[in-house]
């Protein structure tokens, strides 16, 4: 009778942490934006409107919106979408369908300033930034198939 001989925690440790960056490296994208001068009010206003859409009618509703914020969060989309083709040369953008998986806003670093205000005194003022983090991934396969249902019907 052969004894399967164990292995030791290190080695069951490293293979974990290796499986864990082959599976990072194909899958969902991220990109980061930070310290972005702008509220993060403002910013979660545009992040609504992309959150779960396909990519290419993200890009459409940034390009065309008219708050500020919506420029910068679309150089975030695409730069996210660069990070996604980066992890997956094997399959082409245009057939990958990809749609805008999460869209996290956080508060950034507030500067406070010193506005002057009548009889001597001084008022404060608080210039909010914002976090972003964004996820670009494919569509999964359970999703088309109901979607086809659904035109078919």
């Amino acid at each position: 009778m052969e004894t399967e001989k164990k292995k030791k925690r290190s080695v069951v440790k490293r293979e974990k942490i290796e499986a864990i960056k082959l599976a990072a490296q194909s899958g969902p994208a991220v990109a980061y934006l930070h310290d972005s001068p702008s509220s993060p009010r403002k910013m979660r206003l545009i992040a609504d409107l992309i959150r779960g859409e396909r990519v290419s009618k993200a890009l459409n509703i940034l390009k065309y919106d008219a708050k500020h914020p919506s420029a910068k969060m679309e150089k975030l989309l695409l730069s996210a979408i660069n990070n996604w083709e980066a992890k997956n040369t094997e399959v082409k953008l245009e057939e990958a369908d990809l749609f805008v998986k999460e869209v996290h806003v956080g508060g950034g670093r507030i500067l406070k300033r010193l506005r002057p205000a009548p009889q001597g005194r001084a008022h404060r003022v608080r210039k909010r930034s914002n976090h972003v983090t964004l996820v670009v991934d494919r569509m999964p396969a359970k999703v088309e198939k109901q979607a086809v249902k659904e035109i078919k019907e």
